[in-house]
């Protein structure tokens, strides 16, 4: 079984809000996320700091990190604690800031381990993670110095697979200039 994790942890230095809130076409990012996600996995959680009440609506497990100075590693560390629960092998992340994913992104990136490459740059945060490397990741964690992300997927041994697309489906959004690209992306 394949479980999802939507990375909503950053603090938006750029962005200057919560951009899990921020509205793409009428819906905030993390709604676009869930509902193309949905199709692809019965099972979604979302890594977030802060109140988790805030997306009570959406209905779905919210995860802090146990160790906020990692980064992104501490949501996926987090993220996979929780997919081992579920009795998961694999557990898809993406982050929130990343609304144009393909519908068929699951797919793509099977089998995994495996991480998504769109135009020569690796989007390490979209990646296909076997449940299976959580002990790694917590022993990259604890270690001593700065890790990134691409240190534990290839600690995990994750293949690029690359996406072929006019426009770049993992666009990150950043600023509110990214958010009106990723509107004229969606029209």
């Amino acid at each position: 079984m394949t479980v999802a994790l939507i990375l909503a942890g950053g603090r938006a230095t750029r962005f200057g809000a919560d951009k899990a809130f921020a509205m793409l076409h009428g819906q905030p990012l993390v709604a676009h996320l869930i509902a193309c996600l949905r199709p692809q996995l019965s099972q979604i959680a979302i890594s977030a700091n802060g109140e988790p009440s805030r997306f009570s609506a959406y209905q779905l497990p919210v995860l802090a990190d146990t160790l906020p100075e990692r980064g992104p590693l501490a949501g996926i560390a987090a993220g996979l604690g929780w997919a081992q629960a579920q009795g998961a092998a694999w557990m898809l992340s993406v982050p929130v800031d990343t609304p144009l994913i393909p519908a068929t992104l699951l797919a793509d990136l099977s089998p995994g381990p495996s991480v998504a490459v769109h135009a020569g740059r690796q989007h390490h945060l979209v990646a296909l993670w076997p449940v299976s490397c959580l002990p790694a990741l917590n022993d990259l964690n604890d270690a001593p110095g700065d890790h990134r992300v691409r240190d534990a997927l290839a600690l995990c041994h994750a293949r690029p697979v690359t996406f072929i697309a006019a426009n770049d489906p993992f666009l990150n959004i950043n600023t509110p200039d990214d958010l009106d690209r990723a509107a004229a992306g969606l029209r």
